[in-house]
């Protein structure tokens, strides 16, 4: 594969489904926080692999391990044990402190299909309802995008799957109103990220867990994007004092490569009888090896607490720079997660930082979020910060 960068951009124009707005960079190789593009040019990446990349590019023990898992066993169906499933499914569960049992899938779309339907098994009879947020995502597979609270990703597709009602991020009251005798589950992210980084309000995420108690509903918390460590724990619900009665990962999972996976308590993941769902690349040998070399990395680098050190760094970065630059409305930031709130369409950030050879992402049309690898040193950090504080210091709106 010797193609130059406008050679690869024409191979796209001709042959591939144009539904992603890509920049014009042809990415050729990763190591660690640095991207390298076909000319040579070197990026620091602050967005890794949208959020899947959590310790960098082609981190050393997943690589490993996955060049060993190819050679031995690519693929089995499910109807056959795996090793490397099992180990996985109680090493996620052992993160999890309490009894719990896993399905595995390849993305957060499907690990969150499938957790709609074991929250409506749950549920029969005559209960189907699921409450979720505003400005949530859950996916873009009908039932996922159904279940996301942004009519901005519904246009043109409608009728959404029905039985999904949404309340206001935050709002307790508002998820108390719409529960009847018919709703079986209440579905969240702890944080939201795609919808701009925002972070649960002081007894939100506890109220939920008693209102799920109170009527009998199930507690789901869609970590796809917040599991794994980003937030300084395993799970981010573990920043506060409750359980998940189910919880949903993918992204980070398995360090870059496809994985996704459901992990419930027991009394809900056996209504996931035979029969009711499947993945056929779900939890296979490659994935699994590659999600067991993520633990083992966090774990024997001391990730959790990097996160914590490095959430610190960055809001003492932020903060100084809020005082000098009026763009910058909020900050909000928990762990590797970040969410610079702007006054104007932080679009054209994206494209001044990327000249600048830095890579961040836009959300929400005007939050500059960030989710950096764990492993981030404290020189990158400081110079990725140096150059989104020339470029918003210079923005002119």
């Amino acid at each position: 594969m010797a193609n130059d960068r406008n050679e690869t951009i024409d191979l796209f124009r001709r042959f591939v489904i144009g539904n992603y707005k890509r920049y014009p960079v042809c990415l050729v190789r990763g190591e660690g926080s640095y991207v390298w593009d076909a000319e040579g040019k070197r990026y620091l990446d602050f967005f890794p692999g949208w959020g899947c990349d959590l310790l960098g590019h082609c981190p050393p023990r997943v690589v490993k391990a996955v060049q060993e898992q190819i050679a031995q066993l690519i693929h089995v169906p499910n109807t056959w044990y795996i090793e490397a499933q099992g180990l996985l499914a109680q090493a996620l569960v052992d993160k999890l402190g309490y009894d719990a049992q896993c399905f595995f899938c390849n993305s957060g779309t499907e690990a969150n299909e499938a957790v709609i339907k074991m929250a409506r098994l749950n549920g029969r009879p005559g209960r189907y309802k699921i409450i979720t947020m505003l400005n949530s995502f859950h996916g873009r597979t009908l039932g996922a995008l159904s279940a996301t609270g942004q009519p901005k990703y519904h246009q043109g597709l409608e009728p959404m799957l029905a039985g999904f009602n949404y309340a206001p991020f935050g709002d307790l009251e508002a998820v108390k109103k719409l529960i009847d005798s018919e709703t079986c589950a209440i579905m969240v992210e702890p944080i939201q990220g795609e919808g701009g980084i925002n972070l649960p309000p002081p007894g939100y995420l506890e109220g939920l867990r008693e209102l799920a108690d109170q009527h009998k509903l199930m507690l789901i918390f869609d970590e796809v994007q917040t599991g794994m460590g980003r937030t300084g724990t395993w799970y981010a619900f573990q920043n506060w004092p409750i359980q998940a009665d189910a919880v949903t990962l993918a992204k980070a999972l398995a360090g870059g490569v496809a994985a996704g996976g459901l992990v419930a308590k027991p009394q809900f993941a056996e209504k996931l009888v035979p029969g009711t769902h499947a993945a056929t690349f779900g939890g296979n040998p490659i994935a699994c090896r590659a999600a067991l070399a993520t633990i083992e990395t966090i774990v024997a680098d001391n990730l959790l607490e990097r996160a914590v050190h490095l959430e610190n760094l960055f809001r003492r970065r932020f903060e100084a720079l809020k005082a000098r630059c009026p763009l910058i409305q909020q900050i909000r930031v928990k762990g590797v997660m970040i969410g610079l709130e702007l006054s104007c369409d932080g679009t054209p950030i994206v494209d001044q930082c990327i000249a600048r050879q830095l890579l961040v992402n836009c959300t929400h049309g005007n939050v500059i979020r960030l989710l950096p690898a764990l492993n981030l040193a404290d020189d990158e950090l400081h110079s990725g910060c140096d150059i989104l504080e020339q470029v918003l210091l210079g923005h002119k709106p």
